[in-house]
Parts: structure tokens; sequence; C-alpha cells
């Protein structure tokens, strides 16, 4: 593998669907376990730990990205058509990870103690994240100076990120023929006032550290019903609420409960923290001044929070096309690759020893 392009050609021939990531796994561990590493590989389950450079005396930088992508269907297999790459995971987030693999196969790297954290089950719930496993069993990454989570974002540099509660909402009601409703309780019909609050909401923004988030309360599922004949006795919603850094989880989960008034019962069934943006942390600075497209907040979750939750500053910086995450026939743009890898390069010379 040379090109960038070959390079995430390549992994996107790779299949890796969430929970289906093994095989690409055991080939990276292959392939990066027989470098000159500085410390041997490390592999937790269908996760990898790559210590590329140690004892150099400049800043310690974890670069980070999941393996898996979502299940989304394309009309046909990996390829290159004109400037575009075509492929499951070409944006979301494989272009990252060609970015990590260019790096490693690299004759020199900068002077830098620098890792590369390949891990699995990112695109599920938070609790099966295997990037949760990988830092609690590997202290070594959380005397991190930093970690760049390479998700696609155009080359922007997206700090901190937006947390996420997801809540399963349960009216009761009681059947009846539908014949005669008056013999029951309706309970699609008490969930009225409720949609009509959620749909007077106005997205909130709020400001952190002089960037702006914006609040959000979604419907995002909806179920109910036993026939088309019977009242139904249950109906249930799940509400997906985004927040910003300024608030806890604790504070996020009070806020939807106070969205439903008691009118139903609240179960919280996935919770994601958000994190702070560290806008002026002098590595993240750095990479702002090293060519990046645009520094804006992250009005999405990732696994920034899951380092800042460890105490390690975390930030978002990829080569991939951001609109097209999971999407049909997902591709991109393979000029922002070399984009990409010039920032980085740029960046990580830029803080090492050497520079």
């Amino acid at each position: 593998m040379k090109t960038l392009a070959e390079i995430l050609l390549w992994l996107c021939e790779v299949r890796s669907p969430i929970g289906e990531e093994q095989d690409l796994c055991n080939q990276l561990e292959a392939r990066l376990g027989a470098l000159g590493l500085a410390q041997p590989l490390r592999r937790y389950g269908d996760s990898l730990v790559v210590p590329l450079s140690r004892g150099t005396g400049g800043p310690h930088v974890v670069l980070a990205g999941h393996l898996d992508v979502v299940r989304t269907e394309h009309d046909g297999p990996a390829r290159i058509e004109g400037d575009r790459l075509y492929g499951a995971g070409a944006a979301d987030m494989k272009s990252g990870l060609a970015l990590m693999l260019d790096l490693a196969f690299a004759a020199k790297h900068p002077a830098l103690d620098l890792t590369l954290v390949f891990y699995a089950r990112e695109e599920g719930p938070y609790a099966e994240n295997e990037l949760g496993v990988v830092l609690e069993q590997d202290r070594e990454l959380l005397r991190a100076d930093l970690a760049v989570c390479l998700e696609p974002s155009d080359n922007k540099l997206q700090l901190g990120c937006s947390g996420s509660v997801q809540a399963r909402v349960a009216f009761a009601g009681r059947t009846a023929h539908s014949a005669r409703p008056w013999q029951g309780e309706n309970a699609i019909h008490k969930a009225h006032r409720l949609l009509a609050r959620l749909s007077a909401l106005e997205p909130e923004p709020i400001e952190t550290d002089g960037l702006t988030y914006v609040r959000v309360t979604s419907a995002t599922l909806a179920s109910g019903g036993r026939a088309r004949n019977i009242i139904p006795d249950l109906f249930e919603l799940n509400l997906n609420h985004r927040f910003g850094p300024d608030s806890s989880l604790p504070e996020a989960c009070q806020r939807v409960k106070d969205l439903v008034q008691g009118e139903a019962d609240v179960e919280f069934i996935d919770l994601s923290p958000a994190a702070l943006p560290h806008r002026h942390h002098p590595l993240i600075q750095a990479l702002a001044e090293s060519g990046v497209k645009a520094v804006e907040p992250k009005q999405a979750w990732t696994d920034v929070a899951r380092f800042a939750e460890l105490g390690v500053v975390a930030v978002n910086f990829g080569p991939g096309t951001q609109s097209q995450a999971h999407q049909r026939n997902e591709w991109t743009f393979l000029p922002d690759l070399e984009v990409g890898q010039r920032i980085l390069s740029t960046w990580l010379h830029k803080i090492s020893v050497a520079s």
C-alpha cells in the first residue's frame, strides 16, 4: 500500500460492519505488528493499541479511530470514480484510519510520543463501545497530553462534543374494542400533550468557550397498539435529547423528566456525556494554526467525551466528507485526504521536540 487512496480503498474492501470488525482487526494486527514499533502492539478484543514512538521527550499524542461502519446499502463494490472513493465507511471513518496507517508506514516519525488506537463498536450504544474497554485496561493512554479522534470533519477542527440522552417514554392505557373506545383508555392519545410540547420546542443555542452548541430534543421512534380494532394499552416514544458541554448527564436527564411532566414513565436507556472544547489548550491552538479549514463546535457525540471523562483532553479532526456519514453509497472526497495528511504532518512536527 502506497498512496492514501490505495490505503483507503483497501480499508473499504475489508468489510467491518459493527460487530464484525475481527477480520479488519486481524489484518491490521498482522501489518502493524510487523513494523518496528517502540513497544509491542497490544490487542483488546477487536481493538489495537499501537505505540509508534516513545522516549522522545515530546508530548504524548493519541490518534484514535473506530474500525466499524454502519450497515448501509451500496450499489457496487468499493471503488474510485474521479475524485471520489465509494465504499462503506469511506467517510466515517476509514478516511481517518487511512491517515493513521499512512503515518504508521512512514519511514520516520515526528519527535514526540505517538500512539495509534484502532477500536471496535463505536457505532452502537455507549456501553458497548470497545474504546471503553481499551481505556480501562491500557492505563498508559490516560497519561496522553492530547487525543485526536479522526472522525469525518472535512478537515475542520471540531472542539468538544454534544452529549446525548436516549429515553424510553411509556404511556399506559387500558384495552377495549375500538367500536366502544369509552370502555378503555387510549395510550396513544395520552401522548398528545407531550408531542405538542416537543413540536413547540425551538433549538436552543448554548455558548461555551466562545463556541455555540445547540440543545435539541426529538422523538425518534414510536410504537404501540395490539391490533387495528383494539384500543391500545401501551404507547412508547424514544426521546433523544442533545445538549452542550454546559450540562452534566444528571442535568440533561432532569430536563427530559421536566418535559414529560409526569405524564408517562421514563426509562433512560443510553447516556453519553458531553465534552468541553478546551479551545485555549496549547496543543489544540497549535493544531488550529496548522491549516485546518475552520474551528467549530462538534454538534454531535463522539469519543472525545469518553477521553474527557478520564481526564484526557481530546478533539475531533479528520479528512472524511462529513455529509456522507451513514449515507447510502457513501463516498469521500479524495483530495481532502492529502489536505488532511498535510495538516496532520504540519501539526505533529510543530509540536515535536525537534521543531
